[in-house]
């Protein structure tokens, strides 16, 4: 079981709920299924601003996108994880953007100087959250995979 802490008032609005408490469980499943993640063995379960989920996922980047598709969301300040993983993959490291941050930054400090040009294994690894490398948001959890 893993928690996962999230700024409650950063993150995307879902049209329902506020930044003192999380959206509805149904909600938050239909955003997950939006995305193209695989939720269908997921339960998820919602006490204020805590987000409960467990099921299985298909690897172990599914399970971390889940965890961050729920919790960079507008109201979630913790997600409490019981994801089991069929497909075993390196851990990617949770980090929160702060202000001023670009994924080519963020790919120098995780990676090592000179290797900015890797920010696009970034912009990869956050796919379908992100949409683009340059719209990022302070507060916002991103994975940095692995190099």
């Amino acid at each position: 079981m893993g928690i996962f802490s999230f700024l409650r008032d950063v993150g995307e609005k879902l049209g329902i709920g506020s930044a003192e408490e999380a959206p509805p469980a149904d909600t938050l499943q239909k955003s997950v299924k939006d995305l193209g993640l695989n939720a269908e063995n997921l339960q998820i379960k919602v006490d204020g601003d805590t987000v409960k989920v467990a099921g299985t996922a298909p690897s172990s980047s599914i399970r971390e996108k889940i965890i961050l598709a729920l919790g960079n969301v507008t109201g979630v300040a913790q997600v409490e994880e019981e994801i089991d993983v069929e497909e075993k993959e390196p851990d990617a490291v949770f980090y929160e953007v702060k202000k001023g941050d670009t994924l080519w930054a963020i790919a120098e400090s995780h990676y090592g100087k000179g290797k900015g040009g890797e920010y696009n294994s970034i912009f990869e690894a956050n796919k379908p959250m992100l949409t683009h490398p340059d719209k990022i948001y302070p507060g916002q959890v991103l994975r940095i995979p692995p190099m």
